[in-house]
């Protein structure tokens, strides 16, 4: 258990630091409280757990028997005909547990984590930052103002080159400030933001009155200042809460019933989608009887050819009809394709979504059996290697974990663009490993040599010695 808890908070506290290096940006300058920060951390943490518990089982169950084998414990168990299935029966009972337990978590608990983590991330990243100004770039987080910077002393806070235009008339780029340096600072309450700049002027051009705008004398006004404070009101600069409800129709905000209730439903829709576009093309494009009988000869109509007797139908007009006859075919052709390609765009679209919430239904599932295949490979794999710590382990357990992460991504993305259905999409990583963990355990318990390297080298050995008796021959 010790190993356990240890791996799996190093493990969540590893991705947890992936988690902020990749939303750095959103969450620095922004003035969050420590509370909003914790809070986010928190459910971040939760939602990690399908990635750290089964590493975390591999690497302890790894270390556990690594340990016992480097100490000659297993030796002395198995030299008192005690066999490895019985010594592995105690951590099997645990493993089981906390497989039964994984999808509690995930049907349960993670999808509640989700909702808030994903909620409260959205709303971090939408609440307009304090101090985002960057060099050489226009800034327009505030309303109704546009900032530009050239340098910026990142130690003093003392910007450079400050030009700022109001907007606040709506009527275009009609006042600007422009100063030689300035700092901002805005006021504990967070409704204003305080400018100070040195060394400046103001320019406004005027409103030109109706006899002026005849002959265009363009007034305007500048005035020059040494120094100069201007306070530009912010609005929506706390952090504005959304509504969970909005966020409630993700996937992975679902628990199985749930997921069943949504497929269903979008399975439905789907299939009264399909029949409906099949109706109306068959009843609208490919059988246009009534609409060519109208452009056909009385004698033909008499007749009554079926539509499909294209030779007959054709032998019985002219050549002006025959043309038109053509042309008309060729242009509903030509949009019952076009109608035929944007409706297919729109299947792939619902049947997409479709495979998302059945992606994430079989996701509950593969998080516990994760646990056990990773159980079967990391305890016989340490009674071979017979080595503890965090050397060995460590590394034989990141190869393993790694094979199977690049293998469930891959398969994933297979399944999202319908290459592959989703049930060996999201199975195939387990059943890849699960003969590993067999092989192993079989080899563990037959005591077998797998990790001598005198074994590989006299192998390699007797190879040479065949080819070089070969070779004389």
């Amino acid at each position: 258990m010790g190993p356990f808890v240890s791996t799996f908070f190093v493990v969540v506290f590893i991705l947890l630091m992936q988690f902020l290096w990749k939303y750095i940006d959103d969450l620095i300058g922004k003035g969050l409280e420590f509370a909003v920060i914790a809070e986010l951390l928190m459910y971040t943490s939760a939602s990690l757990v399908p990635l750290a518990l089964p590493l975390a089982v591999l690497l302890s169950s790894l270390m556990a028997f690594g340990n016992m084998g480097e100490n000659f414990e297993l030796t002395a168990l198995k030299s008192s005909g005690i066999s490895l299935q019985r010594i592995m029966s105690p951590l099997i009972y645990l493993t089981v547990i906390i497989s039964v337990g994984a999808f509690y978590f995930s049907n349960n608990v993670l999808p509640y984590t989700n909702l808030k983590m994903r909620s409260l991330l959205y709303d971090v990243q939408q609440q307009r930052p304090e101090m985002q100004i960057r060099e050489g770039v226009f800034y327009n987080g505030i309303d109704n103002y546009s900032i530009k910077i050239s340098g910026r002393n990142y130690r003093t806070n003392m910007m450079y080159d400050v030009k700022i235009y109001d907007h606040s008339l709506g009527r275009g780029n009609l006042k600007v400030s422009v100063a030689d340096s300035g700092f901002m600072r805005i006021t504990e309450d967070k409704g204003h933001l305080v400018t100070t700049l040195y060394s400046g002027y103001n320019y406004e051009e005027m409103e030109e009155r109706a006899r002026q705008r005849r002959e265009r004398t363009f007034p305007h006004r500048r005035d020059n200042f040494d120094q100069q404070v201007l306070i530009i009101e912010l609005t929506g600069f706390d952090l504005q809460r959304t509504d969970e409800e909005a966020f409630r129709h993700n996937s992975q905000m679902m628990n199985l019933s749930q997921l069943d209730f949504t497929m269903d439903s979008l399975q439905l829709i789907l299939v009264e989608r399909v029949d409906e576009h099949t109706g109306n093309i068959v009843q609208s494009a490919f059988f246009k009887r009534e609409a060519y009988q109208r452009k056909l000869p009385e004698e033909i109509v008499k007749e009554e050819r079926h539509p499909a007797d294209i030779v007959g139908i054709e032998s019985g007009m002219t050549i002006d009809q025959r043309i038109s006859a053509w042309d008309q075919a060729a242009v509903d052709a030509r949009l019952v394709r076009n109608q035929i390609i944007s409706t297919k765009t729109d299947f792939d679209w619902r049947n997409k979504r479709i495979r998302r919430y059945e992606m994430e239904w079989h996701r509950k599932f593969t998080l516990s059996f994760a646990c056990l295949v990773f159980f079967f490979i990391g305890a016989p794999l340490g009674a071979i290697i017979r080595k503890g710590g965090l050397g060995m382990p460590a590394v034989i357990s990141v190869l393993f974990f790694v094979i199977y992460y690049v293998i469930d991504i891959s398969a994933q993305k297979f399944v999202k663009e319908l290459v592959i259905p989703a049930f060996p999409g999201m199975w195939i990583s387990s059943f890849i490993l699960l003969p590993a963990g067999i092989f192993l355990t079989y080899k563990a318990t037959s005591d077998s040599p797998i990790m001598n390297t005198e074994t590989y080298s006299n192998f390699f050995r007797w190879i040479s010695i065949f080819f070089s008796k070969f070779t004389k021959k």
